[in-house]
């Protein structure tokens, strides 16, 4: 029979059928600090059950993934009453996981507030508008903002037109008071507001200088990016219009891909984070290689991020070292 430890664990199993001191120590360290790696995690994982129990101290290399989820889950089930719960996503390029403590009853830019002012929120928001909205084309879905143009975002634009002001204008409201009279920003706050947004794990930026959702980005925005990028065709048309997505799912993982690639069919929606690529095509050989959704010979040429918007056509004497430029920097970072 197998033996129950007071943490909830069995020799032989993962489950952690208890709430007890053990999570609430784990709460208390994402109250603290709100978002972990899985390598910054597994230690503070350590040091609570080796404080729980003395005589039998855990490793960080004790801990597993398996006891994370279970901790993670006794955890969520006891928050999800006060609106919290503790969400994980994968890092799109490495494939390490993220670790977030999310407010489900506030929207994210709710929970900004608390740290920057409205002027410096709106610009926020056009930041996403120029990842998803300018720099997410048919033909080029790059998902980042270079850091020039990111400085020339703090400027606010003649008429207010950050997302949620044009959503409500769309559904026949009047932007509140506080969206219609958006300010620019100085090219201090501007600097200082990415800094921020870069330490707290909202944004990433890349050796090359651009901008994009972090881990931590993606798990707390992931709502919001599909409510508010992805369109369906309009009620009242007769025409047969397909609805426009901007936002997308990896095929194998069903994570958010802002960084990977696309079938080079671009009349069809499957991504793939080059991971999830590499487990699905990796064994297959010749006429094996095809989109699993239209069937075209998957190539793994066509880029989703920043790599979109410094790749040349394939064939170019450019486009061949661009790519092994770009390949350089991915076993590097």
């Amino acid at each position: 029979m197998s033996r129950r430890q007071g943490n909830g664990y069995r020799d032989d199993s993962p489950e952690a059928p208890v709430y007890d001191d053990a999570h609430r120590a784990f709460l208390h360290a994402f109250f603290s600090n709100s978002v972990f790696t899985s390598d910054t995690l597994k230690p503070v994982v350590a040091a609570i059950l080796s404080a729980q129990y003395p005589a039998r101290p855990r490793l960080e290399g004790d801990i597993t993934e398996p006891m994370i989820t279970s901790l993670i889950q006794n955890t969520n089930a006891k928050i999800s009453h006060f609106d919290f719960e503790i969400l994980s996503a994968r890092e799109q390029m490495k494939g390490d996981r993220t670790y977030a403590l999310v407010n489900t009853a506030s929207d994210t830019f709710t929970q900004l507030a608390t740290s920057f002012t409205p002027d410096e929120i709106a610009y926020i928001k056009r930041l996403l508008d120029a990842m998803f909205e300018e720099n997410n084309s048919r033909t080029r879905e790059i998902m980042a903002v270079k850091q020039m143009r990111a400085k020339q975002l703090a400027k606010a634009p003649p008429r207010n037109r950050q997302s949620q002001a044009a959503t409500q204008v769309d559904a026949g409201e009047e932007p509140t008071q506080v969206e219609s009279n958006v300010k620019s920003i100085s090219h201090g706050d501007c600097e200082r507001v990415l800094q921020i947004l870069v330490t707290q794990g909202f944004f990433q930026e890349s050796r090359s200088h651009y901008y994009s959702l972090a881990p931590r980005g993606l798990l707390e925005l992931r709502n919001y990016l599909k409510e508010t990028y992805n369109e369906p065709p309009p009620e009242d048309d007769d025409e047969e219009n397909e609805p426009i997505i901007r936002i997308r799912d990896c095929e194998g993982c069903q994570e958010i891909v802002t960084i990977g690639l696309r079938c080079d069919n671009r009349d069809c929606g499957v991504r793939w984070h080059t991971r999830c690529a590499n487990q699905f095509f990796g064994g297959r050989q010749g006429n094996g290689k095809r989109c699993p959704k239209c069937k075209t010979d998957w190539m793994g040429s066509s880029y989703v991020g920043e790599k979109a918007d410094r790749v040349q056509p394939r064939g170019s004497t450019a486009g061949r070292a661009s790519r092994a430029q770009d390949d350089e920097e991915d076993e590097n970072e």
